[in-house]
């Protein structure tokens, strides 16, 4: 049993490293046209006061999981910052994914929070997949599409043990 629990942290460590080297490789403005090509998300590039964009994300969990990922900030199509994304989450969780994300500002209020360097979402907050159609809505001036690149993730649904966790940003000027 221990060895089977050891080979998958291995696995997950490879999974998140090659996550990592992915993210290095993907462009910004490919993530972007990503997530324009969605119906749903269109409205917000022409509505948000800003965004922030994270071509790549790794996530990975046995129990206890976590995510990375480093990404743009943008206001009027321009870029203002660069941020990082991490998560810490507990719960009955195993697997691996990549994904990309990104944050609509609905105005200059929730920019401005979200930039004054250290921003957390809640373990409440959730994002919507852009290939379920769903459409998403302004929760605290913020909005979150996540965009599934590769890998297999199983947390419980909400009704059984969930996974708990909140994710958190930094913020650095440029």
């Amino acid at each position: 049993m221990k060895y089977i629990r050891l080979a998958m942290i291995v696995i997950m460590i490879i999974f998140v490293s090659n996550s990592y080297n992915l993210a290095q490789a993907d462009s910004y403005s490919h993530t972007i046209e990503v997530f324009r090509e969605s119906p749903g998300v269109q409205p917000f590039f022409e509505n948000a006061y800003g965004y922030a964009v994270f071509p790549t994300v790794g996530k990975g969990g046995i129990g206890i999981g976590g995510a990375y990922g480093k990404g743009r900030v943008y206001r009027g199509g321009v870029v203002t910052g660069t941020t990082s994304l991490t998560k810490a989450t507990i719960g009955f969780q195993f697997g691996g994914e990549a994904f990309s994300e990104i944050i609509f500002f609905q105005d200059k209020r929730a920019y401005d929070e979200f930039t004054r360097g250290n921003f957390e979402f809640d373990a409440a907050a959730s994002a919507v997949a852009i290939l379920s159609g769903a459409q998403a809505y302004y929760t605290k001036g913020m909005a979150v599409f996540v965009h599934t690149k590769d890998g297999l993730m199983y947390e419980a649904p909400a009704r059984e043990a969930q996974a708990i966790g909140g994710q958190k940003f930094s913020f650095k000027a440029q």
